[in-house]
């Protein structure tokens, strides 16, 4: 183990001690909040020492067993247990070096997931429809809630901008990965001659902010607007300005929902994507003022930064931030999203590590 990184695990152990002694003092429990987040970190802190503890433990039995090599009657013994203590320690420092890669606050909220046509005309849309189909399927796979916020539908099928909700155990941990631009390689439906064509999509994936974390916003900075909502006919149409819009003066951030029949619930969702959409917007804030491993791994959403290729001929998805190509595009397209997600865990975890390892 580098000296870097025992040095940190040393200064845990000591942050413990402080950690155990304000869960000791009864007037946190005054302060709830403070309480469960102290409780939160200590527990945390707790399971990581007892694994460094571990650790140095075995080291020290690897040195004390090293000592009885030159005793004949007892080499061949010695000889198991260095074996066993050497995988001991290979299993810990693994288990180490990833309880200390730093963690995303948001990992354990929902998301709000944002697909919008770019360049390609009718078949960017087209394209948006088929990425809207992978995301819902994905969410049936994991068991996820999906509902659609709002919607604008081009004339040919598919979407020009889609906002959808989603609801379940690590959402955005999973999909945050999905920022950025898609581009489709394929003949498109309306190509009378057979040629590929390349078109694009944006992604942007966004955490749900937390309701007693929101961004502060000021009334009087937003201009909320109502509308007749775009029904299917017949009964279910919608007689009702209940369609909310709400712009966001000083940025420009507009946020709809048209989904619901109730304009008080429409706003309350327009509300909260708004809200998601500043915060987001802070976040890329201060992510492109740091060196971040992580942003350059992810990409920020913006229609530049083309994340992932999609090419139908060839069946071939490609990710271009970790060079990882997968010739199931068939598959990926039905929602079986796990293999190209795991890739891009996998690859930040290994920057994540390489940094912590330098750190010092």
């Amino acid at each position: 183990m580098k000296d870097a990184l025992r040095q940190q695990l040393r200064r845990l152990a000591m942050r413990l001690a402080e950690l155990d002694a304000h869960l000791a003092d009864p007037a946190l429990t005054q302060d709830i909040q403070r309480y469960r987040s102290v409780a939160r970190e200590q527990a945390e802190a707790s399971q990581i020492v007892a694994c460094f503890n571990q650790h140095e433990q075995r080291l020290a039995d690897l040195a004390t067993t090293r000592g009885l090599l030159s005793d004949p009657e007892m080499a061949e013994l010695a000889r198991e247990e260095i074996d066993a203590a050497e995988a001991d320690l290979a299993r810990l420092k693994a288990e180490l070096q990833t309880a200390l890669l730093p963690r995303d606050p948001d990992d354990g909220r929902n998301a709000f997931l944002e697909i919008r046509a770019g360049s390609g005309g009718d078949e960017s849309a087209l394209f948006g429809g088929d990425l809207a189909r992978m995301y819902l399927r994905y969410c049936e796979r994991q068991g996820w809630r999906a509902e659609v916020l709002s919607q604008s539908a081009s004339e040919l099928g598919g979407y020009k901008e889609l906002v959808l909700r989603i609801e379940g155990e690590g959402v955005y941990s999973r999909l945050k990965f999905e920022s950025g631009g898609h581009r489709v390689q394929r003949v498109p439906q309306t190509e009378s001659q057979g040629r590929i064509h390349s078109s694009a999509c944006t992604v942007a994936v966004m955490a749900e902010p937390d309701a007693a974390a929101e961004v502060a916003i000021n009334p009087a900075e937003l201009r909320i607007d109502t509308f007749r909502a775009s029904g299917a006919g017949g009964q279910h149409v919608n007689k009702t300005d209940s369609a909310i819009r709400i712009t966001h003066l000083p940025t420009g951030i507009v946020a709809e929902c048209q989904d619901d029949r109730s304009q008080h619930r429409n706003k309350a969702k327009a509300m909260a994507v708004l809200t998601a959409r500043l915060r987001e917007r802070e976040r890329s804030a201060r992510e492109a003022k740091q060196a971040s491993t992580r942003r350059n791994l992810i990409g920020s959403g913006d229609s530049s930064d083309r994340v992932r290729t999609y090419n139908f001929p060839q069946g071939r998805l490609t990710d271009h931030r970790i060079n990882f190509t997968l010739y199931k595009l068939a598959a990926v397209m039905d929602g079986e999203l796990d293999e190209v997600l795991a890739a891009l865990q996998a690859a930040q975890a290994q920057a994540q590590l390489a940094a912590l390892e330098g750190v010092g």
